[in-house]
């Protein structure tokens, strides 16, 4: 390969040509957000594997694909830690799945589900003489989208581990639950939680 026809790897993660499709098949292009907090924070490219690009750079993430970001969540378990191909896999085929279920871009799916999942406020501890309170505190947006793929990815892990339920079925039904607000959803259920408990604590 001649070298002005190596990538740059430096260029950014959405550097790609406009109109490429995620895994090949998937829309990036029309996708709606619905918070606009967040949105900066939620990139959508058609880049599922950076291999680390922004690994070193203090904020860089935020300029990583959120499919490839849910990758990387998934992978922080003690069984699945490195095996980004087998999770990059099983995303794929929960992409398939969520699409045969709502008949709607997985993409969107996933961006919609993050939005829901993610908490607006939490409590922070304050110490006091020694005693410490619970203060209720706004949640910055980087903070509430690293909280809703953290919530997220837990919920993959407490339905798929040690269970009849395949990760790819686990990730499709985490995601389309939390797209719909399904309170019964464990990413949903986390994020009422914290948002309950700071409410107690204003």
């Amino acid at each position: 390969m001649a070298a002005e026809d190596q990538p740059d790897p430096d260029a950014p993660a959405g550097g790609a040509d406009v109109g490429a499709k995620l895994f090949g098949t998937w829309e990036i292009d029309e996708i709606a957000y619905d918070d606009p907090s967040t949105e900066r924070y939620i990139s959508v490219t058609p880049v599922a594997h950076t291999a680390g690009r922004h690994a070193s750079k203090q904020f860089q993430k935020s300029q990583i694909s959120i499919v490839e970001r849910l990758i990387n969540r998934l992978m922080q378990t003690e069984e699945n830690t490195g095996k980004k191909q087998m999770t990059l896999n099983n995303v794929r085929e929960s992409f398939e799945i969520i699409h045969e279920r709502t008949e709607e871009n997985p993409v969107q799916v996933l961006v919609t589900a993050v939005e829901n999942a993610a908490p607006r406020e939490e409590t922070v501890r304050l110490k006091y003489g020694g005693i410490s309170v619970p203060k209720a505190v706004d949640v910055a947006p980087q903070r509430r989208v690293d909280q809703s793929l953290k919530f997220i990815a837990e919920g993959v892990q407490n339905a798929s581990f040690k269970s009849v339920t395949s990760v790819p079925e686990a990730i499709a039904s985490q995601l389309t639950g939390a797209a719909n607000y399904d309170v019964q959803t464990y990413a949903i259920s986390q994020k009422e939680e914290k948002e309950r408990v700071a409410a107690a604590a204003r």
